[in-house]
């Protein structure tokens, strides 16, 4: 690595804490996808989308989207997916007919209670290599990166673009000419 940045000043000890973090959330969402969620064929993001309205009951759309940590945009794709499974119903807001509401069904009640042992015995799988009060530190360690994110990384994405607003995304295809 050295021989490809030169003199230029690297923290080493953070990159390899971003490093580790991604390696560890993809391999853990990777572990998932292919174990207890395969079964009942749910993505990661399906099965959060129905962890955050099982665990918090009828949800405004664009709460649910906050609290999974999606777009509006691929919660309407996900929830669509999951309605068509008949484990999640929308429903038009009765005070304001621009919000909707999503809320579990029957089936949707009965597969979380169903798999949420599972995914919780997986949870435990995945952190048996840490003592109870380590896995406690870790959450809290992590928490704080968000927490850093959440509260300053508008204005550091500001500061970085001279204030500008972020181009829009490209999927990596070049434009046809």
């Amino acid at each position: 690595m050295q021989a490809k940045i030169g003199d230029t000043p690297v923290r080493h000890e953070r990159m390899a804490a971003v490093a580790h973090l991604y390696r560890a959330a993809a391999a853990v969402r990777q572990h998932f996808e292919n174990s207890v969620l395969r079964g009942v064929e749910l993505t990661w993001t399906s099965f959060v989308v129905l962890w955050v309205v099982w665990i918090g009951g009828e949800r405004e759309t664009r709460l649910v989207a906050e609290e999974a940590g999606i777009s509006k945009g691929t919660l309407t794709g996900v929830a669509r997916t999951l309605q068509s499974r008949g484990l999640l119903e929308r429903k038009d807001h009765p005070a304001d007919g621009r919000l909707a509401l999503l809320a579990l069904t029957p089936e949707g009640e009965r597969l979380m209670a169903r798999v949420f042992p599972e995914f919780n015995a997986e949870e435990v799988f995945v952190t048996e290599g840490l003592s109870d009060d380590e896995a406690l530190d870790l959450a809290d360690l992590l928490r704080r990166v968000v927490e850093q994110i959440e509260t300053r990384g508008e204005d550091r994405r500001l500061e970085l673009l001279d204030g500008q607003n972020p181009r829009p995304r490209r999927s990596g295809r070049r434009a046809k000419r």
